[in-house]
């Protein structure tokens, strides 16, 4: 059986930009962007992976994060 066959659902979660990146260091504005987000009041689904949780994390004081179903 090969890998492609073997794939595993991955969850979701919902991000979304609650705060403002304008006065933030640029790191922190680069991980809203890498995100994908570019304005409060936006939100974006990824995947539920650690890398995700972790840029999230990083950023927890300018987003909100929540499981989807």
């Amino acid at each position: 059986m090969s890998k492609a066959a073997k794939t595993t659902e991955v969850g979701k979660i919902r991000v979304k930009q609650i705060k403002s990146g304008v006065s933030q260091l640029p790191a922190a504005r680069a991980t809203l962007r890498a995100l994908g987000l570019k304005r409060i009041g936006h939100e974006v689904i990824k995947d539920d992976r650690p890398e995700i949780r972790g840029m999230a994390k990083a950023v927890q004081h300018l987003v909100t994060v929540e499981e989807v179903k």
